[in-house]
């Protein structure tokens, strides 16, 4: 029960009852409530500034799970490229080194998958962790893409081992004519003095002096691409394909054993020295082209000669002097 207060009333000399007007009691209700309601949001201020509510502890938990989770799945891919890149280099710098194949282009290792954005869905959902997932993303199909790259290199590689025998028969190996003494190498590969001009000129294969009639031998196997009789340049030549990009000719012969579209075997006669075309003296001009490239052929009679002889051979055709033919 609400007490009664009372005042002192000067003019009438009594104590008179305090009346209490509805207005009064308002205003005092809503200060009082608008006080409790001022407290109120400052003391959830202040706990929402050191106190995290249950669905922030929530999410918290979770985005540091997803955070887990994408370091985890980060750690795996990184441990795959490491994987890919050892298989990568084994394969370039082993397998087709020992196959003779060229490696692989690292641009077409590196290479993105063009075309329209792959991540458009991911960005247009505009997920809270867009960069992370599109990075993810990026990461694997990256990864997926190498590993294709690399298994068809396999295959490629498989294809190879299997015609490894095909492929060494149709390396040149052997000196094109008989040299046992090592006195027929009479200019190498470079530039050299050229017999009729008198200047420098490139020499693009090696001159083996030799009498007319000399046997002439195939230094691997292949198919005769052309034998063709010329009253210039190289003169009476034969060009036989060997295959995984390696061809030979040989210029300035007497005369031919074999003709074109036909088979040969490494060491089968296929002509004999001449001194037709463009030459100086009876010789063998030799070249080595491999896919299109004219080649130093001194680095392709491994099969006849031992590692002395190898150095002689090389000393031989280093010297600078002057070429017997030409082929222009």
């Amino acid at each position: 029960m609400a007490r009664i207060k009372y005042y002192y009333d000067t003019e009438t000399c009594k104590y008179e009852r305090v009346k209490v007007k509805s207005q009064d009691v308002i205003l005092n209700f809503l200060g009082l409530a608008s006080m409790i309601v001022v407290v109120s949001v400052g003391l959830l201020m202040l706990y929402n500034a050191y106190f995290e509510s249950p669905k922030e502890l929530m999410l918290k938990n979770e985005v540091a799970e997803m955070e887990y989770y994408y370091q985890s799945l980060q750690e795996k891919v990184d441990e795959l490229e490491k994987v890919v890149a050892s298989l990568e280099d084994r394969d370039d710098d082993i397998y087709r080194v020992v196959l003779g194949a060229d490696p692989i282009d690292p641009a077409v290792r590196n290479a993105g998958i063009g075309g329209v954005d792959r991540y458009e869905e991911i960005k247009n959902k505009s997920l809270d962790h867009e960069k992370v997932i599109v990075s993810l993303s990026e990461d694997v199909n990256k990864l997926r893409r190498k590993m294709y790259i690399q298994s068809k290199s396999y295959d490629d590689i498989v294809e190879l081992a299997e015609n490894k025998v095909k492929m060494f028969a149709a390396i040149p190996a052997i000196q094109p004519i008989s040299n046992q003494e090592l006195i027929r190498l009479a200019s190498g590969y470079g530039y050299r003095i050229h017999p009729i001009y008198k200047v420098k000129k490139l020499h693009t294969g090696i001159d083996f002096s030799a009498p007319i009639g000399t046997p002439i031998y195939a230094t691997a196997d292949g198919t005769v691409s052309k034998a063709k009789v010329r009253f210039s340049g190289y003169g009476k030549t034969v060009e036989i394909d060997h295959g995984f990009g390696f061809k030979t000719r040989y210029a300035h012969m007497h005369d031919f054993e074999v003709k074109e579209g036909q088979q040969v075997k490494r060491g089968q006669i296929i002509g004999y020295v001449g001194n037709t075309g463009l030459s100086t003296a009876p010789h063998l001009h030799y070249e080595v082209i491999r896919n299109d490239k004219k080649i130093n052929p001194v680095h392709y009679f491994f099969n006849d000669l031992d590692p002395e002889e190898y150095e002689k051979v090389i000393e031989l055709a280093s010297i600078e002097n002057q070429s017997l033919g030409g082929d222009k």
